[in-house]
């Protein structure tokens, strides 16, 4: 009897372009591809962490660079992508500016759409473009829970993480045919510098602690796997869709 195999979560000889990999989940975004045998390229607005980033990536035998990005320069994504060519695509670059709905300033939601929207649009656009002459490549948009729920002072966020969810079904569509994949990876709060005083909150920690369903909350490497597995062949088959990294919030 000849057994299936498991399809290969390596990456070795691919390319992958982590926007927003100098900390947090997209550092760890970053050092699992590496990890995993991809030549990574980080790109950020602040370069030098960005090339701490790499660094340390390199240290511990990876393949990495960085580069300067403002991934809400169209010219500048389109530039970067054409020239790094990735086999896969990490967007971790994001916004929130959670106030009140009925005070939330234009320029706040201009912001946030700025960031979470359109360049999540674009950045998959000009990956796709090169990826579909290249044969195929995996796209994973780094979402929210908050893109399958609401939340409390959370209007403009969650309009935005929606919308990636949107768009992410309709490129899968368009996109299949070329295989080039689509998806997005949804975490709850993770224990990052960004999320450090709202943790330190005892209870905004209640609030979150309430709705993970399991006994701790989440950390960076809880993401990781997840960004790795839709990179691989082991997720060939999977388009159009999303994976929770929620510790049960959204079950209910």
């Amino acid at each position: 009897m000849i057994l299936p195999r498991t399809p290969s979560f390596r990456l070795d000889g691919r390319r992958a372009f982590v926007a927003g990999g100098s900390r947090g989940i997209g550092l760890g975004c970053a050092a699992a591809l590496a990890e995993a045998g991809a030549a990574v390229t980080i790109g950020a607005r602040g370069i030098g962490e960005a090339q701490r980033a790499a660094a340390a990536i390199r240290d511990a035998g990876g393949e990495a660079h960085a580069v300067p990005l403002d991934v809400t320069e169209v010219a500048a994504v389109r530039d970067a992508l054409a020239e790094h060519a990735p086999d896969v695509l990490v967007n971790s670059a994001g916004l929130a500016r959670h106030a009140p709905a009925l005070e939330t300033t234009e320029a706040d939601f201009d912001a946030v759409e700025a960031v979470n929207v359109k360049a999540a649009f674009f950045l998959a656009t000009e990956a796709a473009r090169g990826m579909k002459a290249r044969g195929g490549g995996s796209i994973v948009q780094i979402g929210s829970q908050m893109g399958h729920v609401g939340g409390v002072d959370r209007a403009i966020y969650c309009a935005t993480k929606h919308a990636v969810e949107g768009m992410t079904k309709a490129m899968a569509i368009e996109w299949g045919k070329a295989r080039v994949r689509v998806n997005t990876v949804c975490p709850t709060f993770v224990r990052t510098d960004l999320t450090a005083a709202t943790f330190a909150d005892p209870e905004k920690r209640a609030w979150i602690e309430g709705k993970v369903k399991l006994p701790r909350v989440a950390e960076v490497e809880d993401v990781m796997g997840a960004v790795l597995f839709l990179a691989s062949d082991a997720a060939a088959m999977v388009t159009g869709t999303h994976l929770l990294i929620d510790g049960g919030w959204t079950a209910g």
